[in-house]
C-alpha cells in the first residue's frame, strides 16, 4: 500500500512539473507578459530643443502646449544652417519652465540645447480577447498613457484609451509575447503599440 502511495505521489509530481503556468495562455498571463515587457514599460520621451528652431517646431502641438503653460517663449530670429525655412525662433525656457523642467535640464544647458524629458508611461487597462490558432495567438488589449510629471500631464491631458493587438507564440517553455526583431507572424508588441487605435 505504501509503495502504491509513493508511486502515485511521484506520478502526480511528474504531471505537475510537465506543465508550467506559462503553458496556458490566460488573460492573467497575457497581462503579466505584456505589462512586464521592456517594450511596454518604455517611457515616452519628449525631446525639447531650445535655441534657434524652425517655425514648424515652434508651432508644433507640443511646443504650443508648453507655450500655453508659460514654460517656453520664443522671439523671431535669423535662421541658422540646418534650420529652415524662415521664420525661425530663438526658444528659451521661462522661469516657470526652468522650475518645471529642473530635473531634466542638463547641467551644461548653455552648451546643450536638445534634451529628453520622460513624460508618460503606458498603463495596461484590460485584455479584451484572445484568439488562439495552434501555437499562435492574437491578444487584444486596451491601454492608456499615464503622465509621469506636470509636463506629461500637459502633453497627454485628454488622450484617451487605445486598442492594440499583439501576437503571442507558444514555445517549448511556454507562451511569449512577440516584442521586436523580424516579425515571424502577425504583429509584434512594438508594432501593436504604434498601430494602436483610439477607442471611442
Amino acid at each position: 500500500m505504501r509503495k502504491c502511495a509513493v508511486a502515485l505521489a511521484a506520478l502526480a509530481l511528474l504531471f505537475s512539473t510537465a506543465c508550467s503556468p506559462r503553458d496556458f495562455l490566460t488573460r492573467r498571463l497575457a497581462v503579466d507578459l505584456i505589462a512586464g515587457s521592456d517594450t511596454f514599460k518604455a517611457q515616452q520621451l519628449f525631446w525639447l530643443r531650445t535655441g534657434i528652431v524652425s517655425n514648424k517646431d515652434y508651432t508644433s502641438p507640443e511646443y504650443l502646449v508648453l507655450q500655453h503653460h508659460g514654460w517656453l517663449t520664443g522671439a523671431n530670429a535669423p535662421c541658422i544652417a540646418n534650420v529652415a525655412p524662415p521664420p525661425c525662433w530663438d526658444v528659451t525656457l521661462t522661469p516657470l519652465g526652468v522650475d518645471a523642467l529642473r530635473d531634466w535640464v542638463p547641467a551644461n544647458s548653455a552648451a546643450t540645447q536638445y534634451f529628453s524629458v520622460p513624460v508618460a508611461r503606458r498603463e495596461l487597462l484590460a485584455i479584451t480577447g484572445i484568439a488562439k490558432n495552434g501555437n499562435v495567438a492574437n491578444v487584444d488589449f486596451l491601454w492608456k498613457w499615464a503622465a509621469l510629471n506636470e509636463i506629461g500631464d500637459a502633453l497627454y491631458a485628454g488622450t484617451g484609451t487605445y486598442s492594440s493587438t499583439v501576437t503571442f507564440v507558444h514555445y517549448d517553455d511556454g507562451w511569449r509575447v512577440m516584442e521586436g526583431g523580424p516579425s515571424k507572424s502577425n504583429q509584434r508588441l512594438d508594432e501593436a503599440l504604434k498601430n494602436a487605435e483610439a477607442v471611442q
